[in-house]
């Protein structure tokens, strides 16, 4: 690796959706996606993991989603529209809020589940969102799944955005997240997971279910808080990139 180059990446997790590792995975991570109880969490919850996120000087996010505790915020909910920018925007004021009472700063919003994915591949539903975060604060940072309608509609309002990709996820050839009903959907094994993550930034590729190889770009690694390894391949990944030389940094 040439030594006047270092790749720099975000890591980020979901967090405060009632797991319980949120203090074990802090120290591998540099940015918090925190549940603003719509799917997950409650105003507790928020708060012990704005404090946690400050001590370890991680940056805060906003992980908003459809009100469904029942589903974990996974079932695809056909809303008008006024009604997402209404309920991305409580969930988004609420958590500036909480912050703000600590003296801290909600740096970036992320959609959780289901609605992550259909604003991944719907424009209207990604350019309503991304209007959402940009009336509240336009300097906000949309974390989105890369190459997606999200940071499209983000990018075109001149919202800051993230790429994201995800270490314990597996693709389609078109970029998409392989669907969570399918077989193969996660990856379980840490060794499959680390190569994955290498791969995506060093050679800004991903191998695809179907196998074939398909370019990506990655600002933010994503590692699921509620993954069943989550700690183990954070603390893995984490040390890996470290000794790759490899910078982990908030975007």
């Amino acid at each position: 690796m040439n030594g006047l180059f270092m790749p720099v990446i975000d890591i980020n997790c979901d967090m405060g959706e009632g797991v319980g590792n949120d203090a074990a995975l802090m120290p591998y991570i540099s940015s918090a996606n925190i549940a603003c109880g719509y799917h997950a969490g409650d105003m507790d919850t928020m708060n012990t993991v704005i404090e946690l996120a400050m001590a370890h000087d991680v940056s805060i996010g906003a992980h908003v989603s459809f009100p469904d505790k029942e589903n974990f915020g996974r079932s695809e909910m056909q809303l008008p529209l006024n009604e997402i920018y209404v309920l991305v925007q409580d969930q988004l004021r609420l958590m500036i809020q909480l912050a703000k009472g600590k003296n801290a700063s909600v740096k970036h919003i992320k959609p959780h589940g289901a609605l992550y994915n259909m604003s991944a591949r719907q424009v209207r539903l990604a350019k309503v969102i991304a209007q959402a975060v940009a009336d509240i604060d336009p300097s906000m940072v949309l974390m989105g799944l890369s190459g997606s309608c999200s940071i499209i509609e983000a990018d075109k309002l001149g919202l800051k955005t993230a790429s994201e990709v995800f270490a314990d996820r597996r693709y389609e050839e078109d970029g998409s997240l392989r669907s969570r009903s399918l077989p193969g959907a996660m990856i379980e094994n840490e060794e499959e997971a680390l190569q994955q993550v290498l791969q995506m930034i060093m050679r800004k590729s991903i191998t695809a279910f179907s196998g074939k190889q398909i370019p990506v770009s990655a600002d933010t690694i994503c590692i699921h808080g509620d993954g069943a390894h989550a700690v183990e391949f954070a603390k893995r990944i984490h040390h890996t990139l470290k000794d790759q030389s490899v910078a982990i940094k908030a975007f």
